[in-house]
């Protein structure tokens, strides 16, 4: 979610209304490889995480599409995480793989040993605090993944738990008889006084108003446009396993496990650089659970600051934007040259939004898709710089007029979108701006930060 286009009346948002208007690439896949027949195995990182270990295992369980391995990878939890997920997974009769690491040493650590220790075609990642909404969400991203070799991730819609989403995937059936089963399991949170549960609750609205807007509409907008959005959501989504394990190979040499603050969002760009493609679907849902309100700075500054990092390593691509005319002038060739026409009419094997891999290539002519982290770029920089100029030159009346005209069309769109529930999403979308804008304003920090690391500390020990 690193991404996030504050202002809705942004390049990224004009960016998806022109991919929305412009459609999707019109070619039918014709897979060489049946989805069916691939391997999964569902890797699950967890960090003291007894509260919601349990839900995660339950929403596995109920997959129309199963898992060969179910890996618990506990990251040195001091609670019960391990004994809840093996009482669960016994009591239902799971395959349950238990790793019992004595101390933390982060969740990008873990995506690389599995990929490297097993052998699935798909590695499927679900963090221990959330939980699958729909019974083939595996299923669908895995099909999803085998429509094409350029498709390197897939995941659904993420939604932000709330406390009455909690209680209904608790008190059903399965869950409610391992519970009645084992009086010594304790789902609540640990933190759960009423000051706590106004905390998640209010991150809990303020990130559905988040989502619905980037998950709903601009990312509709970048997948019709270029296939693919910069980075999947990384807390529940179906990787190809080689392609994974490919990356770790090229960069552990390099970089070792310092690769940014958030794992997702390297791996995202490292596949684009490739020229694969992250893909996310609409039919189905997962939900996470998010940090108290007084923890979401933190939370902000690792996704912003790792978005930045990751420009930083891949600047080729997001230079993509400077290479258009070289890439018009090459596709011209291609068009236009007798042999490449008689290749295309023979190629048996069709793939929407085909494009060359290989770094090579985004060196020389860029990726269409790196159009995506270039506005973004300008978005995270200029924005916040731009509100800050006002701020001290008391530039008063435009600023209360950018405010008062950016969040009329922020409500606008997000009741627009928000089907069954409009009247509601009008009123959360006007409570909730002053949050937006003070997350935007708290970017300057991850960039002062970033600057920092970059020009006088020196410091590149970027990790999670």
């Amino acid at each position: 979610m690193a991404t996030t286009p504050y202002f809705v009346l942004s390049p990224s948002a004009v960016l998806s209304i022109i991919g929305l208007l412009r459609g999707p690439d019109k070619i039918d896949p014709n897979p060489a490889e049946d989805w069916h027949e691939a391997v999964v195995d569902v890797v699950i990182p967890a960090l003291n995480e007894q509260a919601n270990v349990v839900l995660a295992l339950e929403s596995v369980r109920r997959q129309t599409k199963q898992p060969r391995n179910i890996i618990l990878v506990d990251d040195g939890s001091k609670d019960r995480t391990i004994e809840y997920a093996r009482a669960f997974a016994e009591h239902h009769g799971m395959p349950l793989t238990v790793i019992k690491r004595d101390h933390p040493i982060g969740k990008t650590p873990t995506i690389k040993r599995q990929s490297r220790e097993y052998d699935a075609d798909v590695e499927f990642i679900l963090d221990a605090d959330t939980y699958l909404d729909a019974d083939d969400y595996i299923a669908r991203t895995v099909e999803e993944l085998y429509k094409g070799a350029g498709i390197a991730s897939a995941c659904g819609v993420i939604l932000p738990t709330r406390e009455k989403d909690r209680r209904r995937r608790i008190d059903e059936p399965a869950i409610h008889a391992f519970l009645e089963a084992h009086d010594e399991v304790d789902l609540h949170q640990p933190q759960g006084g009423w000051w706590h549960r106004v905390n998640r609750n209010l991150t809990a609205l303020y990130r559905q108003q988040l989502y619905t807007f980037l998950q709903r509409f601009v990312y509709v907008g970048q997948m019709e446009f270029f296939g693919s959005i910069t980075n999947p959501v990384g807390c529940a989504v179906a990787y190809r396993r080689k392609y994974i394990k490919d990356l770790f190979d090229k960069y552990e040499p390099v970089l070792g496990d310092d690769l940014t603050n958030s794992e997702d969002i390297f791996i995202g760009f490292a596949l684009m650089n490739e020229g694969y493609r992250n893909v996310q679907l609409q039919d189905v849902t997962a939900h996470s659970l998010e940090p108290e309100m007084r923890n979401l700075p933190r939370q902000i500054y690792m996704w912003s600051s790792s978005f930045l990092q990751s420009c930083y390593y891949f600047d080729g691509l997001l230079g993509s934007p400077f290479k258009l005319l070289r890439r018009l002038r090459h596709r011209y060739r291609e068009k236009h040259d007798p042999a490449m026409k008689e290749l295309v009419a023979r190629r048996q094997i069709r793939e929407a939004y085909r494009q060359p891999f290989g770094v090579a290539h985004t060196q020389r002519e860029g990726r269409p898709a790196g159009w995506i982290p270039f506005l973004a770029a300008f978005e995270k920089i200029a924005f916040p710089t731009a509100l800050l100029v006002m701020i001290i030159l008391q530039l008063w009346e435009p600023l209360i007029v950018t405010l008062i005209a950016e969040m009329a069309i922020a409500v606008g769109i997000l009741t627009a979108i928000s089907k069954g529930r409009r009247v509601k999403a009008f009123i959360q979308g006007i409570l909730m701006t002053p949050i937006r804008y003070a997350s935007l304003l708290y970017d300057l920090v991850t960039i002062g930060r970033f600057a920092t690391d970059l020009w006088i500390t020196g410091n590149r020990k970027w990790r999670k």
